[in-house]
């Protein structure tokens, strides 16, 4: 899972799960009606934010591999060698699962 590119201070570069292609029930969802996935994979992750008043680095709370669940509208679509990624800042992260 290495990634060319390396995100600055408190961000996240996460692959989206894929979109479910099938209901519980077995109905098959047409593309226009698949929802935007809201978990992924982190692939590469930032040094971490410096506090303003101490000027100490925080260090990340995630890790790449980790499986995260974030916000619906949640961070910045981004394409590198032809695959699709999120990159988002870590407060957007609302999970590790």
């Amino acid at each position: 899972m290495s990634l060319k590119i390396k995100p600055s201070a408190d961000r996240v570069v996460v692959e989206a799960a894929a979109a479910e292609e099938k209901t519980a029930s077995g109905i098959i969802i047409p593309d226009t009606a698949k929802e935007k996935p809201q978990k992924g994979t982190v692939v590469a992750v930032g040094p971490g934010k410096y506090a303003d008043l101490s000027g100490v680095l925080i260090p990340m709370a995630y890790k790449v591999g980790d499986e995260v669940l974030y916000g619906k509208y949640a961070g910045t679509e981004i394409t590198v060698d032809g695959k699709e990624y999120l990159i988002m800042r870590e407060s957007d992260i609302f999970a590790v699962i």
